[in-house]
């Protein structure tokens, strides 16, 4: 019989040496020997690995993602429009290029059994690891708002139309708008968390804008709270011609409770398309002709009606110099190139309607009409205070190459005036409040000439020079009187 006998030197020297492989493979655990390849079975997204270094899987990667950038998404919005969104214009990359190193680690660390036995379970089961992308919402929200947002139609509220038998009601109808806040986030988390990787349709969150106003509201709108006209009977054809034009452009304006009115916007743009014509109106200190001359009594016109219906004014602005249609510090400036604005809210619970018109006689006329809920004893009046006056001295003269020699254009002189417009109640013909409702500064301008000094000839150029260097309008137009004077001869040929 055979016996076995027990070898204490031989069990120890083989336990060391399991224990030693035991300790290689707890150290080799966070190392990835140079050189691996990822096990077979292992994926990054959808993207298969297997058999390839970190670097080699990079690359595969991000050639793959040149491709998906490209990808076409059709992007549904307003009433099935739709655009297409290419994801690499939105920023599109890849947010965890490290995933690779990952990849390389399954299967590679360890001593040799383990290894085998790591690669032997991934070839069975798999691993799919994320791959994840990075997007840019600045960019995502710019496609949304420039190339979505543009097929959004908005509610048209239901307004009103003034006939000679009362007020008729023009029902409204229901808008639908991209939600762009809702489509950014969705855009941002389906690219990042939902995206296949190719070609697909999405469709963007609606809302439905509901129009304002029903026939109950706009039955409400009965009474006159305020009306003001004032007169532009010595404008010419080209003048007369804007107020009448800034008129009806305002004219049948419906404005709910809340609403904010903007005269620039509802006059806009001082084109002659826009029914505009050159006339005069005041820059530096000048009357100059530009599109729209005159537009601003039409706002003035307007701005004395609000304030008489005391709906709430948020903007208004004098003008450089007192105008002649209403008295100081009543009148309310537009300028397109200086951001002058006249703007006011409803303020009121119930909808008003503006109604404006001219007449024959050369009258600009607003009513303002709602509901009054003012008691009959309480009255509105406007009073004028002058703070301050400056009367202009001497006269000045603004040569300008804009013009011949022979041109010249004088303006009289605009006193200066630092101003208040006083605003009292009254309650059963009795004031019962007194404020200052607005201050208005304007600026004092002496008699002022333009005076051309353009031409070919040396000798008209110097004696308009020597003449506006007199100081003297009078003086300066005798000359440039002379040259334009003798433009207009004809010479006649003298036979020898």
């Amino acid at each position: 019989m055979k016996r076995f006998v027990f070898n204490l030197t031989i069990f120890i020297a083989v336990s060391l040496s399991l224990f030693s492989l035991d300790v290689l493979h707890v150290n080799a655990a966070s190392k990835v020997p140079e050189g691996s390849v990822i096990a077979n079975g292992i994926t990054i997204g959808d993207i298969d690995v297997s058999g390839l270094s970190s670097s080699e899987a990079k690359k595969l990667i991000k050639s793959k993602l040149e491709d998906r950038k490209a990808a076409e998404i059709t992007v549904y919005c307003v009433d099935n429009e739709s655009v297409v969104l290419h994801p690499g214009d939105v920023g599109l990359d890849w947010a965890n290029p490290e995933t690779t190193d990952e990849a390389a680690s399954y299967g590679n660390r360890g001593n040799i059994i383990q290894r085998y036995k790591d690669r032997k379970d991934i070839a069975k089961d798999g691993i799919k690891l994320p791959l994840e992308y990075s997007v840019s919402e600045g960019a995502i929200r710019s496609f949304v708002e420039e190339q979505c947002s543009v097929f959004d139609h908005y509610a048209v509220d239901a307004t009103m139309e003034k006939t000679s038998d009362g007020f008729s009601i023009v029902p409204g109808s229901e808008g639908a708008i991209v939600d762009q806040d809702s489509a950014v986030s969705y855009i941002s988390d389906f690219l990042r968390n939902n995206w296949s990787g190719t070609g697909c349709e999405i469709e963007l969150p609606i809302i439905i804008d509901k129009p304002k106003g029903t026939e109950e509201d706009l039955s409400q709108v009965k009474d006159l709270l305020a009306t003001f006209s004032t007169s532009f009977s010595t404008s010419g054809a080209d003048r007369s011609a804007n107020v009448r034009n800034g008129c009806r452009l305002v004219n049948g304006t419906t404005l709910y409770p809340g609403d904010e009115f903007s005269m620039y916007d509802h006059i806009k743009p001082f084109t002659e398309e826009n029914g505009y014509h050159m006339a005069g109106s005041y820059v530096n200190g000048l009357v100059v002709d530009s599109l729209g001359g005159g537009i601003c009594q039409v706002s003035t016109t307007l701005y004395n009606a609000v304030i008489r219906a005391e709906l709430e004014v948020t903007e208004r602005n004098n003008h450089s110099m007192v105008v002649t249609y209403v008295p100081v510090s009543q009148d309310a400036a537009i300028s397109e190139s200086s951001g002058k604005d006249f703007r006011f809210v409803n303020n009121t619970d119930y909808p008003v309607f503006i109604e404006g018109y001219t007449t024959d006689e050369k009258r600009i006329i607003f009513n303002i009409y709602g509901k009054e809920t003012r008691p009959d004893s309480r009255s509105v009046e406007f009073e004028t205070n002058i703070l301050s006056t400056v009367v202009p001295e001497g006269e000045k003269i603004v040569p300008s190459s804009a013009y011949p020699v022979g041109y010249s254009s004088v303006q009289s002189a605009h006193t200066g005036y630092k101003a208040q417009l006083i605003k009292i109640v009254k309650e059963n013909g009795v004031e019962v409040s007194r404020e200052v409702f607005n201050s208005s500064t304007y600026n004092s301008v002496p008699r002022t000439a333009v005076i051309g000094t353009s031409s070919n000839n040396p000798d008209a150029v110097a004696q308009i020079q020597e003449a506006i260097a007199t100081g003297s309008i009078d003086y300066a137009r005798s000359i440039a009187g002379a040259w334009a004077a003798a433009a207009t001869l004809v010479p006649t040929e003298v036979n020898p």
